[in-house]
């Protein structure tokens, strides 16, 4: 085994299948040895959400002063007040520990994550097969207000011209055939 873990960066816009392709990967495969980077995050929880297992929710009071600190590996106000963050000590200790650590970050993020780490990270971009497809896929999910998710679409429309900067994307306009196209990528990452 090795020592060390890898890292494997997931991206993509809001309502992309990001998160289901990546449940199903670690539900489906423990022998990847995958396990979640735990992003510190300023928005209210949603639905059954709890603090420390999707997300450690804070102020954005308390996460600018681990800001100050230089805690975090990367971290992005996706909106006003609206914070988004990678934990450093986290990710280090789940390597040490021969985890393979799995970023479910936003664009930005992901892009940052991957200059820092470089080969020894995996970027793959998840992209809808279509903006109209997106907004049905969020106005289904039926999370979020209106306003809310125009301002999803407004962003996945940026988001999108990122695709580029990754080493594989991933269109997923069929779950099951993105889902096996991403275990493929992982476990041949993990191979090498």
């Amino acid at each position: 085994m090795n020592a060390t873990g890898k890292l494997i960066i997931f991206s993509a816009p809001s309502g992309s299948g990001k998160s289901t392709i990546v449940q199903w990967l670690m539900k489906e495969h423990p022998e990847l040895r995958l396990a979640f980077s735990i992003s510190a995050t300023t928005r209210a929880p949603r639905g059954t959400e709890k603090n420390g297992v999707e997300y450690l929710f804070l102020t954005p009071e308390e996460f600018k002063a681990k800001i100050d600190k230089n805690e975090f590996l990367e971290y992005e106000e996706v909106y006003k007040d609206r914070f988004y963050g990678t934990l450093k000590p986290q990710v280090e200790s789940q390597t040490e520990q021969g985890e393979n650590v799995v970023f479910d970050v936003d664009v930005k993020g992901g892009c940052n994550i991957k200059k820092h780490y470089g080969r020894r990270a995996l970027s793959i971009f998840i992209q809808p097969p279509s903006v109209e497809e997106l907004r049905r896929r969020l106005v289904n999910r039926a999370t979020d207000a209106p306003e809310v998710i125009e301002q999803r679409l407004d962003k996945a429309s940026y988001e999108l011209t990122f695709a580029k900067e990754f080493d594989y994307i991933v269109v997923n306009d069929n779950l099951q055939t993105a889902e096996e196209e991403t275990y493929r990528l992982v476990s041949d990452f993990l191979k090498a």
